[in-house]
């Protein structure tokens, strides 16, 4: 019998003194950004993103 496979669960590592922002993008996409800077090239892109945290 073939074992299953453990879904991945991918995260970034923390880094001291940065302060992450979590967007949704769509439906399924939840990207996490280091700046104010990214969050307004992101939000060109994406007009209807969503900051959750």
């Amino acid at each position: 019998m073939p074992r299953k496979k453990k879904a991945l669960i991918l995260t970034q590592p923390v880094k001291e003194g940065l302060k992450a922002i979590k967007v949704r993008l769509d439906a399924r996409t939840v990207i996490t950004l280091a700046s104010q800077k990214a969050l307004e090239f992101w939000r060109q892109r994406y007009p209807k993103l969503e900051v959750i945290g």
